[in-house]
Formats: structure tokens, C-alpha cells, sequence
């Protein structure tokens, strides 16, 4: 007979389905250009692409809203996209991956967020960037309040996906942090530095372990660093939680209250972290929309992330997957099962 809660993980997972989260932040668009070395350049001592081909993937909130649409969740996705080839190119992307588009906002006065890698023989050759990182204002900020009031119309949850490129402002934050409390609806946060403290009340914020000590002021590098970091940045965020990603040493979930939950990397191989944060936030924030306590809600984030490093770039699972993966590991029977 399987554990209780074991059986209840498994009941979450499927009632993700239609769940209504918003999601807002920084959109980016992934470019790969893949190819093979050949020879060097003889204008200067680097390698010559050939390139054979081109894809595409979402990156920042888009790729959250990607990772909860193939979830089965109904995501709502609210960011700016630049009047240009790639903002059509990331808005075809999102619909074709079943994302609702409706919230996203034109500047005219920004590019799209673009990130191209060239890839030769499976190695990175390198990385280039094209943004303007500058705060949303003016039409565009206005046009991110009005898609916000719109989107969280029914929601269960809000994730924001802050990459510090210009769409979460202080104001905006502010209206959202106080439209959130009004509706009752937990805010889930993928934070960055810019306004780490500024998300006072929130459901979660999930930190990597580098972005944690440096909110906290020290690195950390042993147990009790990680624990003085985690009870402060939560007393002083007067969250419900913050949940610090470890890589290799998995995931330290701090919950109000004191309780402390340290949860093991299930990654068996790990080929890419590119976009893990995503997988985390989003997971964690639909575990909470279908009635999940913190420890289940880590819990099932940690098994979504350990699926998604193998993979190449960003990547996102799927109900199935997931579900695979929790039928081959008992650890979650010490877990609190998800409310009734």
C-alpha cells in the first residue's frame, strides 16, 4: 500500500490541470545557432561556425508561463516584447506552446530580449546578448498595470519572473505586492538583486544559493551559514517561505514558523542548468494553486528541476514525466501531504 502523502503527490500532479496562474516579469527569447568547427579564423585566433540550423526557445517568465502550460496549468503571461522580428518571433513561440499572449505589452521604445548561443560539436561557443534593461515607463508601464488587473481575474497564484530587465519596477511591484493581498492570491518569486527586499508578504521567494548570500551580506559555504541566511532573508522578507536552490546539494526550504526542510538533489545527470529557477518558481507556485503545503509544493519543484538539467538549454517536463519520477522515489511519505 503507498504512503499517504506518496498517493497525495501524485493526486496534486494531476490536478494541475486548467489552473490559473499569472505569470510577470522579463520575457527573453533563446536563439541557438548550431554548427561545427572546422577551422580558424584567419582575421583573428577563433574558431569558424558552419552553421546547419537555428531554434529557438523561451526564456525568463516566458519560459515559466512555457513550463506551466506543459504542466496542464492555464499560465497568463504578462511582460514586454520589443516592435521587432524577434518579439514576433517570441510571441509565435509562446502560442504555438499554448501560452495566452493576450498580456503581452508592445514598447516601442525597447528591443526584445534576445540571447543567441552559438553551439558547435555540443559546446558553447559563445554567447550574444541584445537588450535595453531600462524601467518600464510611460505607455508601457501603463499597459503592464492594465494586463496585470486584467490577468489576475480568477488567478490561484502569481509568479513573477525578475531578471532586472526593466519590466518589474518598484511601483509596479508595489500595486501588484497590494493587489495580490486584497485578492488573497500567494505571489511566487524568482527574485534578483534589484528588488530582493521589496517583496515584503510574499508566498515564497526561491533564490539559487549565490543570489541568497549575497541578499544576506556573506557567502555561503557551510550548514550554518545556509541557516543563518535562510531564517534572516525570511524574517526580514516576512514571507511564508524562501526556498534556496543548491545545485548538487539540492533545495533548503525555510518556512514561517521555524520548520526547515532540506530536500536532496534527485538529479541523476546533469547536462544544462539554463532555466532550473524557471521550472522551480512555477512548479512551487501550481503545487500552491492545487492546495499544496511548502514542504510538498519544494518537494515537487525539486523532482521538476532534477528533470529538466538533463536537457540541453531551457526545458520544461510535462504531467507524465513528472509523475514518473515520483513513482520511483518514496522520500516524499515524511512530507506533509497537500490540504484538503
Amino acid at each position: 500500500m503507498p504512503e499517504p502523502t506518496a498517493v497525495a503527490a501524485r493526486d496534486l500532479v494531476l490536478r494541475f490541470a486548467g489552473r490559473r496562474i499569472v505569470v510577470f516579469g522579463d520575457l527573453m527569447l533563446d536563439r541557438y545557432l548550431w554548427g561545427r568547427v572546422e577551422r580558424i579564423s584567419p582575421e583573428a585566433p577563433v574558431p569558424v561556425v558552419a552553421i546547419d540550423r537555428e531554434t529557438f526557445s523561451l526564456g525568463g517568465a516566458a519560459n515559466v508561463a512555457h513550463n506551466l502550460a506543459s504542466l496542464g496549468a492555464a499560465p497568463r503571461l504578462v511582460g514586454l516584447i520589443g516592435d521587432d522580428a524577434s518579439g514576433r518571433t517570441l510571441t509565435a513561440e509562446l502560442a504555438a506552446r499554448g501560452v495566452d499572449v493576450a498580456g503581452l505589452v508592445l514598447d516601442r521604445t525597447r528591443r526584445t530580449t534576445v540571447k543567441t548561443r552559438i553551439i558547435a560539436h555540443q559546446q558553447q561557443v559563445v554567447r550574444a546578448d541584445e537588450e535595453d534593461a531600462f524601467d518600464a515607463a510611460g505607455a508601457a508601464a501603463g499597459g503592464l498595470d492594465a494586463a496585470l488587473v486584467r490577468a489576475l481575474d480568477g488567478a490561484a497564484a502569481i509568479v513573477v519572473s525578475d531578471y532586472g530587465k526593466g519590466a518589474i519596477t518598484a511601483g509596479g511591484l508595489e500595486a501588484l505586492l497590494a493587489l495580490a493581498r486584497a485578492r488573497r492570491v500567494p505571489v511566487c518569486v524568482d527574485p534578483k538583486e534589484t528588488h530582493f527586499f521589496a517583496y515584503t508578504g510574499a508566498a515564497v521567494l526561491t533564490p539559487n544559493v549565490h543570489e541568497a548570500g549575497r541578499a544576506f551580506g556573506r557567502t555561503i559555504r557551510d550548514p550554518e551559514t545556509l541557516l543563518a541566511a535562510g531564517e534572516d532573508l525570511r524574517g526580514r522578507l516576512d514571507a511564508d517561505a524562501v526556498l534556496i536552490t543548491r545545485g548538487a546539494d539540492g533545495m533548503s526550504l525555510f518556512e514561517r514558523g521555524g520548520r526547515l526542510t532540506h530536500l536532496p538533489t534527485v538529479a541523476r545527470e546533469v547536462f544544462d542548468v539554463t532555466g532550473a529557477g524557471d521550472t522551480v518558481v512555477s512548479v512551487y507556485a501550481l503545487a500552491l494553486a492545487a492546495g499544496a503545503e511548502a514542504p510538498l509544493a519544494a518537494y515537487l519543484a525539486n523532482h521538476a528541476a532534477g528533470l529538466v538539467v538533463r536537457h540541453a538549454g531551457t526545458a520544461v517536463t510535462d504531467r507524465e514525466e513528472l509523475l514518473a519520477s515520483l513513482a520511483t522515489d518514496t522520500a516524499v511519505r515524511t512530507l506533509p501531504a497537500s490540504a484538503s
